[in-house]
């Protein structure tokens, strides 16, 4: 694992975020900070990633790995080895490659997400 240092202490805040992304039912926010990327994706109820993202990137399934923190909201992931699993408020998750996702319930769920955003949702 890369140890992120520098010389000097940084605090940004998802208020002003560097760059922000949206996309139907959702965006993610991005901001940098000690030479990395952190992004807040929010989820609206109805966001599912095979119809809000993938027709941005033109993927068979998510290709951006993910090592998030759940803050709110249900998220159900299906890998594309057909493992399948609920995500919600107080997980961490790590997700590789090959995956869809969708809102589960009538509460956005936000997550944040310390890999895998550097790409996310960029139309190609």
């Amino acid at each position: 694992m890369k140890v992120i240092s520098g010389d000097k202490a940084e605090v940004k805040s998802f208020t002003t975020p560097s760059e922000v992304r949206e996309f139907p039912d959702g965006k993610v926010e991005v901001i940098m900070i000690g030479g990395a990327l952190v992004g807040r994706a929010t989820f609206l109820p109805g966001w599912r990633w095979s119809t809000s993202v993938q027709p941005l990137v033109h993927t068979k399934s998510c290709e951006a790995p993910h090592f998030q923190y759940h803050v709110s909201g249900k998220l159900h992931v299906v890998m594309d080895d057909g493992s399948e699993f609920d995500c919600g408020p107080g997980d961490v998750s790590l997700l590789p490659v090959g995956h869809d996702a969708w809102v589960v319930g009538d509460e956005p769920a936000v997550v944040v997400d310390f890999q895998g955003m550097i790409d996310y949702a960029k139309a190609t």
